[in-house]
């Protein structure tokens, strides 16, 4: 049966027992439409745009100012691009990134030494139940500790901390514990757990397939649309721990039917493109347990120490999630792939942080494709998009097969 419960933090408006997102126009491709024309040779205005365009923008500034970059983040509030910019560096940094749009600001970390202090925690401070990521926002290293850290283990994470030097990291802690969000119940089933299905792909030979987590990958190499049901994909390459947490997931009908959209639940919403995540993004995440919910990215290249391992190289946000929603999908309002549910702590009624597998390295590493590069893409219930939650499916759901 699927689950209907709301989460307290949630992106629509709810009419009539589902999603409705009209009223709020939330997840219209249209809606926040960019502003972002080009200025005039030598302004100094920050631009206005959306956040897809603010990562094209924060790549080619981050070209422009070389060492005297350190960092950017999305100002969704003022609809603009953060620059900061290094001590030290080149005097003319500040003004060439003004010129091509962004709002500056001057720091006291540069790129080197915040990454320098994240390798002094990988080497001195792996512990289970931490996590690291540098914050822009603040010019600092992120370190969180969940409820499982005390004692030796704290005193060990703070004095490292302590040691990076005044300025250069902030340690706090998270209620809960970060786990992995898999468990037993509906939605896509293997080797008893569920988990939940994440953007429809094309693989490298052509075939139907979806991304998922990998911790999901390496549980059960076989997984159904229905608890005990006949196996509609197989694992055919899974990442976890390590570098990353996906798994790529065939279909085993070659004619399998597998929509490019996410299912909201009275509607879906086409996937496009796979896109790179900034700090500051509003992003959207849905679950086989916990439906839709919203919040903001708060940190890249994230390092978090499962109980099951090291995993590096993730998104972190304040979105909410619950057992069950690993290796949904994390998307924006207008249709791009950002992120695949991995982990974290807290849930959907007091709140929590939430990791997410970045969705542009998932399709490199397994040589799939997405969106308008493929010919399968997104997330979908039933094929027909009616969300149709019957035998299991969940609200999230499995495509159909072919005809």
């Amino acid at each position: 049966m699927s689950h209907q419960r709301m989460p307290k933090r949630k992106a629509a408006i709810a009419a009539g027992g589902v999603l409705a997102l009209g009223a709020a126009a939330l997840l219209l491709p249209n809606a926040n439409a960019s502003q972002d024309a080009a200025p005039q040779a030598g302004a100094a205005a920050p631009r206005t745009l959306k956040a897809a365009d603010a990562t094209d923008l924060a790549g080619r500034v981050a070209g422009l100012l070389g060492e005297s970059f350190a960092g950017s983040y999305y100002d969704a509030d003022e609809q603009r691009l953060v620059v900061n910019v290094a001590p030290g560096g080149d005097r003319g940094a500040a003004d060439r990134a003004r010129r091509a749009g962004a709002a500056v600001r001057e720091v006291g970390n540069s790129i080197a030494e915040l990454k320098g202090g994240a390798r002094t925690l990988a080497s001195e401070a792996s512990i289970p139940g931490t996590s690291w990521a540098i914050d822009p926002r603040t010019n600092r290293i992120l370190v969180t500790a969940d409820s499982t850290v005390t004692g030796d283990r704290w005193d060990r994470l703070e004095s490292t901390v302590e040691r990076l030097g005044p300025g250069m990291a902030t340690l706090t802690k998270s209620a809960g514990a970060f786990t992995t969000f898999a468990s037993g119940g509906d939605a896509i089933f293997g080797g008893g757990a569920r988990c939940s299905l994440g953007f429809n792909v094309t693989a490298g030979d052509g075939a139907p397939a979806f991304l998922t987590a990998g911790h999901c990958g390496v549980g059960a190499a076989r997984w159904s649309d229905a608890q005990g049901g006949r196996p509609i994909g197989t694992v055919d390459q899974a990442v976890f721990p390590g570098a990353g947490d996906f798994a790529l997931v065939t279909y085993d009908d070659p004619a399998a039917d597998a929509p490019g959209e996410v299912d909201l639940g009275d509607r879906t919403l086409a996937i496009g493109a796979a896109a790179e995540a900034t700090v500051g993004q509003d992003v959207f995440r849905m679950g086989s347990t916990t439906g839709l919910s919203d919040g903001r990215v708060l940190g890249l290249d994230a390092t978090v120490n499962y109980p099951e391992g090291t995993v590096s190289g993730l998104v972190q946000t304040d979105v909410c999630a619950e057992p069950g929603d690993s290796g949904g999908p994390l998307f924006t309002r207008d249709g791009l792939a950002i992120g695949l549910t991995s982990g974290g702590s807290g849930d959907c009624t007091a709140g929590g942080q939430t990791f997410f597998q970045p969705v542009t390295t998932a399709l490199e590493a397994v040589g799939a494709t997405l969106g308008a590069d493929g010919a399968a893409s997104g997330t979908g219930a039933g094929a027909d998009g009616t969300g149709d939650a019957r035998q299991g499916a969940g609200r999230h759901g499995v495509p159909r097969a072919g005809h």
